[in-house]
């Protein structure tokens, strides 16, 4: 399903900056009937494509209460998300890590983040941006809005045990489209 909310656009011809992306998120976000109309699951998340601005991919994700998506980065995309009820949490790394040829790395202390989106909150980040996403809630669902440019070529997905975080698996578009 696409669903194409009133949008803000780059420039014609420029590609959306994670500041447009970021943009794009508020804006639906305060869509209260595309909020609305996101069929929620007790268990596991639910997405819905949504049509980004300047060719992004967009996404509309509920997320039950406990769930979350565990480490992963999306590639040589930049990218926004925003909280558009409930609250989560983002845990991210402020470290650059190598792109590619790697399976584990040592994690050097103090390079963890972390956040809290409560509704109308959120954020943008650049390419090679390592987090987890997290609805904390025993009792509520969140739902966010999240884009991406250009869109996902990858995401690759990781563990995590103390330091020490290892990639585990790495996931293309037809995986999860």
């Amino acid at each position: 399903m696409s669903v194409s909310p009133a949008s803000v656009s780059p420039a014609v011809g420029s590609a959306p900056t994670q500041a447009d992306l970021l943009d794009f998120a508020r804006r639906t976000a305060a869509d209260a009937e595309l909020i609305g109309s996101l069929p929620l699951d007790p268990e596991g998340r639910t997405w819905v494509r949504l049509k980004g601005p300047g060719g992004s991919e967009a996404w509309l994700i509920g997320w039950p209460p406990g769930t979350g998506t565990g480490w992963h980065d999306h590639a040589d995309s930049v990218g926004a998300f925003l909280t558009a009820s409930g609250v989560l949490k983002e845990n991210s790394l402020a470290a650059r890590l190598p792109t590619d040829g790697w399976k584990t790395l040592e994690l050097s202390e103090g390079v963890d983040l972390e956040r809290r989106l409560p509704a109308g909150e959120g954020r943008a980040f650049g390419r090679h941006h390592v987090h987890e996403v997290f609805n904390e809630s025993r009792t509520k669902h969140a739902i966010s809005v999240h884009a991406y440019y250009p869109p996902l070529p990858r995401i690759r997905r990781y563990s995590r045990s103390g330091q020490v975080l290892r990639l585990e698996q790495v996931e293309r578009p037809e995986d999860w489209q």
